[in-house]
């Protein structure tokens, strides 16, 4: 199967994914502004999930080797194929805003957010190779690390800064999906600080 072909199968079946666990969600409440932002909730977790793989991927190679190379390799399908879930979470979000009686975000968080989105199909368009030919790899490489660093912070700051009231499934449902955003980050750094390292040395 060609490479194109694959990385269709996996947007694919990671936008059908966050369908049904959408619509598993509003089928299991009624429907209203409450259930659709349990749906958002959902997707956002499961797409967040396939942008850790994505955003994690190399650096897990560079610290802990050729085991994790599959997972470095697969960067751009799983990277895709968070884009393509990440549009149920905007459709989830449009019709939010539509049957809401006020909107669910104050402006500073609902810009903050719309620049991460923006960023999320400016790093997709960057995967394509012919583009990242014609703008060159130092700019291609300073472009995709910033939407990625911003993606990330976008994540980040909806688990961390969320305030948890104590129940169970408020904890299952940030705490460790925070941890996962703090660890990323952290493997990132560590695998910068150890390339750079290696680097030195060779030199």
């Amino acid at each position: 199967m060609k490479q194109n072909s694959v990385t269709a199968v996996w947007m694919g079946a990671a936008f059908a994914t966050a369908v049904g666990l959408a619509a598993i969600t509003l089928a299991v409440s009624d429907f209203a502004t409450t259930a659709l932002g349990r749906a958002l909730c959902v997707t956002t977790r499961f797409s967040f999930l396939l942008f850790w793989v994505t955003y994690t991927g190399g650096a897990l190679k560079t610290l802990f080797g050729v085991a994790f190379q599959p997972v470095a390799w697969r960067g751009r399908d799983f990277g895709l194929a968070f884009a393509a879930a990440h549009l149920v979470n905007i459709g989830l979000f449009v019709w939010l805003c539509r049957i809401s009686a006020q909107p669910p975000l104050s402006p500073p968080v609902f810009w903050f957010l719309a620049i991460g989105t923006i960023w999320i199909y400016v790093v997709a368009l960057l995967s394509i190779r012919r583009l990242a030919r014609a703008i060159g790899y130092l700019r291609w490489r300073m472009l995709r690390v910033a939407g990625m660093e911003y993606i990330s912070l976008t994540f980040l700051l909806t688990f961390v800064g969320h305030r948890l009231h104590g129940s169970a499934s408020g904890i299952l449902l940030y705490v460790p999906f925070a941890t996962l955003s703090l660890a990323g980050s952290f493997l990132r750094l560590t695998a910068w600080a150890s390339r750079g390292a290696i680097a030195t040395k060779r030199a």
